[in-house]
């Protein structure tokens, strides 16, 4: 196969090609996550804390929309890569058209469900009366675009799955920019509060959206999108949510976990105390950005490898990408940890929230050093095929460790309960992590070993 995106990823140079793939991620992630700080920028300063507060309320329904996306981009994204280092393509151009057809159906699925009653959704995951009104005008807007939002997720790793990093960051990089700048004409000259915020995302992601189809529709694609490929094929369908639900298993559980974090704030600390942690999730998106960018730079290597049968490529790009995860992490945590206050200082002015928002950086990123390794370890599953092993890691750290943690904690410590539950969540998330990669690293050395002493015998009984 000559196609340029297939020999992007038929190659031995692993750090090269990690960086080559990991680089694109990164600084496509780092202007989408910087329009999102932005929007919360923007609403500290024109609207309040309170305007911050709906942002956070609004979030878990956001991570829907992301799950859905990952749901059925990273599992599509799995399943493809294996195909194509298999030398199976029209498979794999299968499986891109039913990963789309998945994001319409159930992204259409949420929409219904939450245009029905959105004040009734609003105050289950935590809203205060206060913040009401602030949550609904965002999440109303949110919802009618959440398709866009879900499509442009799942694009993205469909892409990338191809060894294209270059599309995908630029598709995020466009939608990222339009955000910024509509959330400036629509919030300050039109005053349009936080409605404009979130018809700004909209509209952004709708671009994005429009940026990817015409890169699949352009002939420059190395899957093409075939109408017939978006029929259902219940196998591979099957394939697809096997390993993507890990993913959105792990949005619905950290999307759970916010409900449970938002009431509980609203509970032991207020609305202010909610907005201090929306601001310090936004700081944490940047933090745990190292790991989510390297560990897609390795999901196309790792599984087209695999695939490929070229154990020895497989376990060293996984090796690499945990190195290099870690020391990213370590970097974030010197900074964030011993100067969190200049941060914070950036969403507000207002001295009372400022305090609290400082005080509880220096027990949320605790753990820090470490993050990078739980999301790239986390990954490998996923990108070999490892259902269970995947969904394990995925469910452990929002639903085995977290949530207990929001329950038991702030009985006994009040608000700093809620601190603490994260890094101690992280510490036994990685311990779990390390438990069940360990195994998969050693047999991935097993099946290179078995296979070079099977090439050697093959070899002697050729010279003989």
């Amino acid at each position: 196969m000559n196609n340029q995106n297939q020999s992007v990823l038929d190659d031995d140079r692993i750090g090269r090609l990690l960086l080559k793939l990991s680089l694109p991620a990164f600084f496509g992630m780092f202007v989408m996550t910087l329009y999102n700080v932005i929007d919360t920028i923007f609403i500290g300063h024109y609207v309040g804390p309170l305007g911050i507060a709906g942002l956070t309320v609004v979030f878990p329904i956001q991570m829907l929309a992301i799950g859905i996306g990952q749901l059925t981009g990273m599992g599509g994204a799995s399943v493809v890569s294996r195909l194509i280092g298999a030398g199976k393509i029209p498979r794999a151009e299968r499986a891109v058209g039913n990963a789309i057809t998945a994001t319409i159906v159930l992204s259409a699925i949420i929409i219904a469900a939450g245009l029905s009653n959105p004040d009734f959704w609003l105050r289950l995951i935590g809203s205060s009366e206060t913040v009401l009104p602030y949550a609904r005008d965002y999440m109303t807007i949110i919802l009618i675009g959440m398709f866009f939002m879900s499509f442009a997720m799942a694009s993205n790793n469909l892409i990338r799955a191809e060894g294209n990093a270059r599309i995908p960051m630029i598709g995020m990089v466009i939608g990222a920019v339009l955000n910024i700048i509509l959330d400036a004409v629509f919030i300050i000259p039109l005053g349009m509060g936080i409605r404009g915020a979130a018809l700004a995302t909209v509209i952004a992601q709708l671009v994005s959206v429009l940026y990817f189809m015409r890169y699949y529709f352009s002939g420059k694609s190395f899957l093409k999108i075939r109408f017939k490929n978006l029929i259902i094929e219940w196998s591979i369908l099957k394939s697809i949510l096997a390993i993507g639900v890990a993913s959105f298993t792990r949005m619905i559980a950290g999307s759970l976990s916010a409900i449970f974090v938002n009431r509980t704030l609203v509970a032991y600390g207020g609305d202010y105390a909610l907005s201090a942690f929306g601001i310090l999730h936004r700081i944490m998106m940047f933090a745990m950005m190292p790991g989510i960018v390297i560990g897609a730079g390795l999901q196309p290597i790792l599984g087209f490898n695999y695939g490929a049968k070229r154990y020895d490529k497989a376990l060293q790009v996984t090796k690499l990408a945990i190195a290099a995860a870690t020391a990213c992490s370590v970097l974030v945590f010197l900074v964030l940890y011993f100067a969190p206050e200049p941060f914070v200082r950036i969403f507000t002015t207002d001295n009372e929230l400022i305090t609290l928002a400082t005080y509880a950086a220096k027990r949320l990123f605790l753990a820090m050093p470490m993050i990078g390794f739980m999301m790239v370890g986390s990954l490998v599953f996923q990108s070999i095929g490892k259902a269970t092993k995947s969904f394990i890691t995925a469910i452990s750290r929002p639903v085995l460790f977290f949530i207990p943690l929001i329950f038991i904690l702030p009985r006994f410590l009040q608000l700093d309960g809620v601190w603490w539950a994260y890094p101690i969540a992280d510490v036994l998330t990685i311990t779990l992590t390390i438990i069940l990669l360990i195994p998969q690293i050693r047999e991935l050395r097993s099946m290179h070993l078995s296979q070079e002493s099977g090439g050697v015998i093959s070899q002697q009984k050729t010279t003989q």
